[in-house]
């Protein structure tokens, strides 16, 4: 995403439309405070309400379900899948893939000692997706009934029929294995809807009391959202797949303001999002960590100014993540090479593909970059995406060079004479059951060095250089080749080890000179998985859910900038 997404593609997003969120805002007799109204609820007003209004608010069942959201997926929403998908075929589709959807929301925020809000939201319904010709249609539906789910798929294969009367193309679907009675869950020992809300309150809450017992730390605010996607899909040859993704997203964000009060600071991105459940905020130590952030957050005040010019770079991964995500990820998207998404946030400068597949050069023979929808705790990582094609492991930079894009089955047969690939990578997904599917990004992740280097060893590594920390703000052009990006904290290394703290700083560079300074990269020890909640792309815009590992690394006289 270019600077003008960030605030929307990296950082908790509204709840998606015909959520209950609505309900709340127009129905104060369900006895809940609307989420709006929480701001005045403190911690002893919380434990009483807990006593009085238990069920509506502090448990992790729904004040309101419409009859549909209500039902969990069962044997005859199978029934209604394979419905739509023979109505489809009889209406003259060459090709159907159909999902009902069920996703579930729930968001605990505080600021201080304030619980901020409290929502929970549900949606649920069923789509489905014909290609006629060369031509796709779409339609859905929340109307579960067995003439409606007809009517749907009538609908989505006349749209397709219409595109395919006024622009005829041609659409080659990849072959892929059927999978007839398929189930895969996110891997979790504790889901997070099975926590109760007053004991996800209790932990925001003591983070931020502990936050605030530094000195000029005045602000403290933190938040966990959970998801669960039920999905059951199945296609037109004959697969029939059932799945379940859980992800989590704790986040804290606090600001210290300096005692004149003309200054302040913030420390955010302390934690990331995970494709896992309740376990991993239980296992993040929050509350024992709080006060450390905060600390970093009051030293930010008086840190020193940066000095612009060439400096070496030591990104953490924390920080390393999102450049990855933005200057790899993305220009590596096939329909974003192809300029199939040139009016949301560009194109790619990895094109034309006939000239940079195993010609580009992106780093040293050492970086190897993998995309995956395998790796543990990602939060793109699935069993199958929405064509049903399985999670597998690819390579995308290879000894430094650029070898594949990411795909859907009807990207891959444009590539397929470069890379010899001619099997989908498995990149499709829609957001939500009104969402139609399309090429989506995966894990996409920088491997660790065979040297098993350390953070000390790489810093070491650097005479003259600055550590950067956590995410922060950035910028990239509309082909992603030039780039900005900030940070969180700032650390001066003189002759090998840290030295002090800095501020105001960002580093700027082109895509392809920048990864080709790659000089150390730290071992799997190092390893970090970033993430984020809202990657945003399409008309009409669809978020995904994606992670990017990487070890520590060491950049080569990068150009740094005083953003003061």
């Amino acid at each position: 995403m270019t600077s003008s997404e960030f605030s929307m593609s990296h950082q908790q997003l509204p709840f998606p439309k015909n959520h209950l969120a609505s309900y709340y805002s127009n129905n104060a007799s369900l006895g809940t405070a609307p989420a709006e109204q929480t701001a005045s609820v403190n911690r002893r007003d919380f434990i009483k309400l807990a006593g009085i209004a238990a069920a509506p608010v502090i448990t992790s069942q729904f004040p309101f379900q419409s009859p549909v959201a209500a039902q969990s997926l069962t044997s005859s929403e199978r029934e209604l899948l394979l419905l739509a998908i023979d109505v489809a075929n009889d209406a003259g589709a060459h090709y159907a893939d159909a999902r009902i959807i069920r996703s579930q929301f729930e968001a605990v925020s505080t600021r201080e000692q304030t619980i901020t809000q409290i929502q929970n939201t549900d949606s649920f319904g069923i789509n489905l997706r014909a290609l006629v010709g060369g031509s796709w249609g779409f339609a859905a539906t929340q109307v579960l009934t067995r003439d409606s789910v007809a009517a749907m798929a009538r609908e989505a294969v006349t749209m397709a029929s219409a595109n395919n009367s006024v622009a005829p193309s041609q659409t080659t679907m990849a072959p892929v294995d059927i999978f007839p009675d398929a189930n895969w869950v996110t891997p979790h020992s504790v889901d997070p809807f099975l926590i109760a809300i007053e004991d996800k309150a209790s932990l925001l809450l003591s983070i931020n009391e502990e936050a605030l017992r530094v000195n000029n730390v005045r602000y403290a605010s933190s938040s966990i959202l959970s998801v669960k996607e039920e999905r059951m899909s199945a296609t037109s040859e004959g697969s029939l797949i059932n799945q379940t993704f859980l992800r989590i997203s704790p986040a804290v964000n606090l600001t210290a303001i300096s005692d004149d009060g003309r200054d302040f600071q913030t420390r955010s991105a302390v934690v990331e999002p995970a494709g896992r459940g309740y376990e991993y905020v239980m296992g993040l130590e929050l509350t024992g960590n709080a006060g450390r952030w905060a600390e970093e957050a009051a030293m930010k005040l008086h840190a020193a100014p940066i000095e612009p010019g060439k400096w070496d770079l030591v990104l953490h991964p924390s920080n390393l993540w999102l450049t990855i995500h933005e200057s790899i990820g993305h220009p590596t998207e096939l329909d974003r090479a192809l300029g199939f998404e040139a009016n949301y946030a560009g194109t790619s400068f990895i094109y034309p593909p006939e000239e940079v597949i195993g010609k580009l050069k992106l780093g040293p023979e050492f970086m190897q970059f993998v995309g995956n929808r395998t790796e543990f705790g990602g939060c793109a990582t699935t069993g199958w995406d929405d064509e049903g094609v399985p999670a597998e492991s690819w390579p995308i930079i290879k000894d430094g060079i650029f070898v594949d894009y990411q795909t859907t089955r009807d990207q891959v047969g444009l590539i397929s004479d470069y890379t010899g690939i001619e099997r989908s990578h498995g990149c499709a997904y829609g957001q939500d059951w009104e969402s139609m599917p399309f090429q989506r990004m995966p894990n996409v992740s920088m491997l660790p060095g065979e040297e098993g280097f350390t953070q000390e060893d790489v810093i070491a590594s650097t005479e003259r250089g600055i550590l950067v920390e956590g995410r922060g703000s950035y910028s990239i052009d509309q082909q992603r080749y030039n780039i900005q990006f900030g940070g969180q904290v700032f650390w001066e290394i003189r002759n090998g080890r840290k030295y002090q703290m800095l501020r105001d700083l960002a580093y700027v560079g082109r895509t392809p000179e920048f990864w080709n300074s790659l000089d150390v990269i730290g071992g799997s020890g190092t390893y970090y998985l970033g993430a984020s909640f809202g990657d945003a792309k399409g008309q009409p815009m669809q978020v995904n859910a994606v992670s990017h590992g990487c070890p520590i690394a060491l950049f080569r006289d990068i150009d740094i900038i005083n953003t003061a």
